[in-house]
């Protein structure tokens, strides 16, 4: 098991729950196993940084007020995020003894 993730890894578990297509805050926050207020603060961090978008919820839905989608720039910071992980060789450290 795994220690704490680190706020880079929350933010990116945020961005891959919204490029599979994840779109409602309630959905991004089980999905990256968040609660609402830190989920709150990180997208509207991620707003400033431009790494999402805020549409307006659908008028069918009256409960969802907004949902998000990534920008250009979110995207290419999970396809960066990505090829990094997959380029490091991460090993037990209880290999390492």
């Amino acid at each position: 098991m795994s220690g704490r993730r680190s706020r880079f890894e929350i933010y990116v578990d945020i961005l891959n729950e919204i490029m599979d297509g994840v779109d409602k805050p309630t959905k991004i926050m089980y999905g990256a196993n968040l609660s609402y207020k830190p989920l709150k603060e990180i997208l509207h961090s991620m707003l400033d940084q431009g790494l999402i978008t805020e549409n307006a919820g659908s008028s069918k839905d009256k409960r969802t007020k907004f949902t998000y989608e990534l920008t250009t720039k979110g995207v290419n910071v999970v396809r960066y995020y990505s090829k990094a992980k997959n380029l490091i060789e991460i090993n037990n450290p209880k290999d390492l003894d």
